[in-house]
C-alpha cells in the first residue's frame, strides 16, 4: 500500500491550491480515506474525511466551507480542494486511511506535501 501526496506550494492568503494523493494497493471505495495536517509545533489536526460507508464527508469546523474532499475511485486518487487558504491552514498536509472510520485515527499516510500560506 502506498499513498503519495502532491500539489502542495507557497500560496498568498485568500488563494487556492489542489492537493492530489495517489495510491496503490487501495481500493478507494473500501476504505475511509481523508486528509489530516500537521503544523510545525503542533499535533496532527484531521481536516476532513469522507466515509466509505455512506460517503458522508466530515470536515473540521476550521475548514468547512472552504475545503473540499473528493475522490476518483477509478484512477486510484483522492483530492483536496482548498479555497480561500489562511496563514493558519500552513501545515504539512497528508493523505491517509482510517480504518476504523473517519473519527479515528490514520492508519496508512504518505510522505505528506508542504502547504504555506504567506504574504
Amino acid at each position: 500500500v502506498q499513498l503519495v501526496e502532491s500539489g502542495g506550494g507557497l500560496v498568498q492568503p485568500g488563494g487556492s491550491l489542489r492537493l492530489s494523493c495517489a495510491t496503490t494497493g487501495l481500493n478507494l471505495d473500501d476504505e475511509h480515506m481523508g486528509w489530516f495536517r500537521q503544523a510545525p509545533g503542533k499535533g496532527r489536526e484531521m481536516v476532513t474525511c469522507i466515509s466509505r460507508l455512506d460517503g458522508r464527508i466530515f470536515d473540521a469546523d476550521s475548514v468547512k466551507g472552504r475545503f473540499t474532499i473528493s475522490r476518483d475511485s477509478a484512477k486510484n486518487m483522492m483530492y483536496l480542494q482548498m479555497n480561500s487558504l489562511k496563514p493558519e491552514d500552513t501545515a504539512i498536509y497528508y493523505c491517509a486511511t482510517y480504518s476504523r472510520g473517519c473519527r479515528g485515527r490514520p492508519s496508512r499516510w504518505g510522505q505528506g506535501t508542504q502547504v504555506t500560506v504567506s504574504s
